[in-house]
C-alpha cells in the first residue's frame, strides 16, 4: 500500500516540537470558532513532550478543549510510566482545563474493562478534531504494533496483549478511531526510526500508515 505523505522536515527536535505547537493552536480556534469544542488525542512517548511544554502559554481556550489520549499502559494511577502522568508533567497541569474535559484510559482497572470503557466514551463523540501520534522503531504508533490482532478490530478502542515492549497489556485508540479524525499529525524524531521511515516513504506498510496525514520528522 502507498500512503500520501505531506513531510515536513526540521534541523531541530526544538523547531519541530514550536511547529507542531503553532498547528495544535490553530486546530483548536478553528475548531471551538466551527464547532464550539476542540477534540484532541494525545500522544505518549518522547517525542511530543517538548511540544506540550511550549502549549503551556498558548492562545487556547482550555475550558472548550477535551483532551483524549492515543493509548495507555496498564499500570498503575501515578506511575512514571503512564502515558497521561508525562501529559500531566509537561502540560495538564499547568492549563485551566476542568478535569471532567480530560478524558484518561482507565488501564488501571486491567485491559478489557479499560478498552470497553473507553470505547463507549469515544462512541459518544462525533470524532477527534486532531490526533498527534508518534511513530516506535517498528513501525508501531499509539500502541498498535506490527502483526497485533488489534490491528484487525473496527472498534472505538481495543485492547492490547503481548505488546513486544513492556508493559504487555495496553489499550490503544483503534484505527477506526485514528481514521475518522479531521486531522491527524505524525512527529518522527530518533535517530533509529530512520530505516522504517525510509522504508514507509518508499510504500511499505506499517500500523502507522494512515493516509492524509502530516508527517513532521527530523529525519
Amino acid at each position: 500500500m502507498t500512503i500520501e505523505m505531506n513531510i515536513q522536515r526540521y534541523s531541530s527536535v526544538e523547531a519541530l516540537a514550536q511547529s507542531v505547537a503553532n498547528l495544535v493552536v490553530q486546530s483548536a480556534k478553528q475548531a471551538i470558532v466551527e464547532r464550539g469544542v476542540f477534540h484532541w488525542a494525545l500522544a505518549g512517548g518522547t517525542s511530543p513532550k517538548l511540544c506540550y511544554e511550549k502549549l503551556r502559554d498558548g492562545p487556547i481556550d482550555w475550558k472548550k478543549v477535551h483532551v483524549w489520549f492515543g493509548d495507555e499502559r496498564c499500570l498503575p494511577v501515578g506511575d512514571v510510566e503512564r502515558n497521561d502522568w508525562m501529559a500531566d508533567q509537561a502540560l495538564l497541569n499547568h492549563v485551566s482545563i476542568p478535569t471532567s474535559n480530560i478524558h484518561r484510559i482507565h488501564a488501571e482497572l486491567g485491559v478489557k474493562e479499560a478498552a470497553k470503557q473507553y470505547a463507549d466514551a469515544l462512541a459518544s463523540i462525533e470524532c477527534l478534531d486532531l490526533v498527534l501520534l508518534g511513530m516506535g522503531e517498528d513501525g508501531h504508533t499509539a500502541s498498535l504494533f506490527p502483526n497485533n490482532a488489534a490491528l484487525l478490530s473496527d472498534a472505538f478502542a481495543v485492547a492490547i496483549y503481548d505488546s513486544p515492549k513492556p508493559p504487555s497489556d495496553r489499550v490503544s485508540m483503534g484505527y477506526k478511531t485514528l481514521k475518522a479524525a479531521r486531522q491527524r499529525i505524525m512527529m518522527v524524531t530518533g535517530e533509529g526510526k530512520r530505516e522504517v521511515f525510509e522504508r514507509l516513504c518508499l510504500g511499505e506498510d506499517f500500523p502507522i500508515s494512515i493516509d492524509n496525514s502530516e508527517w513532521h520528522t527530523t529525519l
